[in-house]
Parts: C-alpha cells; structure tokens; sequence
C-alpha cells in the first residue's frame, strides 16, 4: 500500500431544492454534462443528481441532492464557503464573466490573488461558486521546494480598500460570448475552501487523515484580519490540481454552519480502488477517527468521517464509475437505480417531479 496521501478530490456534494432549475444552472449554465440522474440511497424520494466532464471523471464531478422542503442552509465554522472550478487562463475566464453577465447572472471580479486570478457568482441556490485560473501557481512568492513554511502577505493592491473596485467591474470580454467552446470548458475542481476555528487542528486532520500539505500560509484577501491556509497534495516539487482544500481562520466565537439548501453537503476526496479504500479505512481508524462502514453507491464505494469543526469528509473509489449502468454515450438520459430499490421503482418514480432534460 503506497502511502495515505490522497489524489484530490473525488466531487462535491451541494443541496439544491429544484432539479430542473439546478439542471438549467449547472448543465446549460456552466456547460457541466449530466451524467447521472438517480435518487439519493440513503433518502430514495428525493432526485441526486451527478455532473462532470469527460463522462464524470474524479475531479470533475459536482453533485447536488433535491431536497425540496429543507431550510435554508448557513455558512459557518464546519461549513464551506465556496468551491472553485479550474480555467485556463484569464482570457477564458473574461469569456465567462462576459457568457454570465449577458444571461443575467452576477459576477464579481476578476480579482488578482496573485497564485490565480478569480471570478465569483453564486448558484440558484445560493452556493457560492468560483471560476479560478490555472495559474500561476503557488511557487509564485516562493520556491516550490519550500511552500508554507512562512506567512506570505499580499502586496497592498490586492487588498480589499485598495483594489480599484470600479475597474474590476468593467473588465470583462469585448464581444459577446456565443456558446461555451472547448477552450472556456471548465476543467474540474480547483479548490474549496471552507471555515475553521483551529487552523492548526485543522492542518493537522488533513495531514494525518488525508496526507495533504500545508502549502500556503495568507491572509483572506477580502477580510486581511482573517487568515487563510492552503492544503493539498504536494511532494516538494509539485502541487497537484484538483487537490486543493482552503480553510479561512474565524474566532471560536464565529456561528456554526447550518446543513441545508445553499450548501455544501459534504467533499469527497479520491481511493483508487476497493482495496486502497479499504485500506484508507483501516488507516482512519488506526488514527482514531470515527469513520463509517464501506458503503456501495453504485458508481463508487465510499466511506464518511468528520473533521474536528464538522465537515463532512468522504473518501470515494474513482472505478467503477458512471457507465457502470449506461453507456459513456447514454449518461444521465434515463433515471438509474441501484439494483436494492428497483423493486421500488414505481413509487418512487411517483414522487419525483419529471426532469427537462431537452437542452
């Protein structure tokens, strides 16, 4: 077994409380494929809906439960503030500030934070959503072989107070965005960053619990009196994409997150295998977390634990995947149950409320 040091993350999971009004938003919006429409298995009346690029690869994959009646959810110590998808370069990110704006959508940047640039909107939902570039990269303000060993404060014109906020606004792409090319295509999970009130107990959860490094050490540049830390998957000489997981340091005094609609649900990070998952159990374990049983989800098998402030952690297989049950060219056509509930699917199909799914 190679060590504990997982590949990134697996998906995201966020709570919706319309399916076809999330389907419009992150299908034709955000050109995010769906790639499975199912139910929730642990709560089969309710829709759970999958997308990703490249037939759902790890990495790529959001995910968002239809819960119609649940309250609204809160950001908060034990919650997530945003998740990030990956771009290109700037060029392509303008392309989308432009793409939204002109659909109605409200868009705040682009905003320097020196390691990517960065767009912001939020979800019907609320969930806030990010577009960040590629790079340039962490090894920006300091050599690779060295990353968050020193508090790196950013220069002044990046700080909120100093920014010109009216320039931002106006930046955007000069002509009018047509469709969503390959080249604007977003190209995965670049980073969630969520709220603690212990960063160094936090540092010390994803280390020992996911093998992720400290790889940043910052400041929120919109609330410079709050830190900000990186974590991810690095090995002295790269960081890996997609690996990326960002915690803002509030006082213990702060709220706690509330679970429910316009949240994250819970961050799934990557196991190659049956085997490595059952071994990551096992390490878990060993290190004294309480973690849940392997639990089959048809297109993976995962298993669940909770950092110190909360959050839901899941470590998910990355085979056999979505085509487990359509073929790559029939992904997300037809309502898919796992062979325990189809006997039930008469009533369930009952409950649910048909999805549009003509683009």
């Amino acid at each position: 077994m190679p060590p504990f040091i997982t590949r990134g993350f697996h998906h995201v999971t966020l709570v919706g409380r319309d399916a076809n009004r999330t389907l419009r938003f992150y299908r034709d919006l955000l050109g995010l494929p769906l790639v499975k429409q199912t139910v929730n298995f642990d709560l089969p009346g309710t829709y759970h809906l999958y997308f990703g690029q490249d037939g759902g690869a790890p990495g790529t994959i959001v995910t968002v439960f239809e819960w119609p009646n649940a309250q609204r959810g809160t950001f908060g110590i034990g919650g997530v503030h945003h998740h990030a998808f990956a771009v290109a370069d700037q060029q392509q990110q303008l392309r989308w500030k432009r793409w939204l704006t002109d659909r109605g959508v409200a868009v705040s940047g682009p905003y320097d934070r020196g390691w990517f640039t960065s767009i912001y909107l939020k979800d019907p939902d609320g969930q806030v959503l990010e577009i960040a570039t590629e790079g340039p990269g962490f090894d920006l303000d300091e050599p690779i072989d060295r990353l968050g060993q020193e508090l790196m404060m950013p220069s002044p014109g990046r700080l909120i107070g100093n920014r010109d906020e009216a320039e931002i606004r106006a930046m955007t792409w000069p002509e009018t965005v047509p469709c969503i090319d390959e080249a604007m295509r977003l190209r995965g999970l670049h980073h969630v960053t969520g709220f603690t009130d212990d960063l160094s107990a936090a540092g010390e959860f994803y280390e020992r619990a996911l093998g992720l490094r400290l790889v940043k050490r910052s400041v929120n540049q919109d609330d410079p009196a709050t830190l900000h830390y990186f974590w991810a998957n690095y090995d002295g000489t790269r960081v890996l994409p997609a690996s990326d997981m960002t915690l803002f340091g509030w006082p213990k005094s702060a709220r706690v997150a509330r679970e429910g609609v316009g949240q994250t649900h819970h961050i799934a990070f990557r196991a190659s295998d049956d085997e490595q998952l059952a071994a990551w159990r096992e390490h878990l374990l060993d290190e004294g977390f309480d973690v849940s049983d392997i639990r089959d989800r048809n297109y993976f098998k995962s298993i669940y634990f909770s950092s110190p402030d909360g959050l839901l952690h899941e470590i998910a297989t990355d085979p056999p995947g979505f085509a487990a049950d359509e073929t790559p060219d029939r992904l997300g056509t037809d309502l898919k149950l796992p062979p325990w509930l189809e006997s039930r699917r008469p009533e369930l199909v009952t409950g649910l409320r048909p999805l549009d799914l003509v683009v």
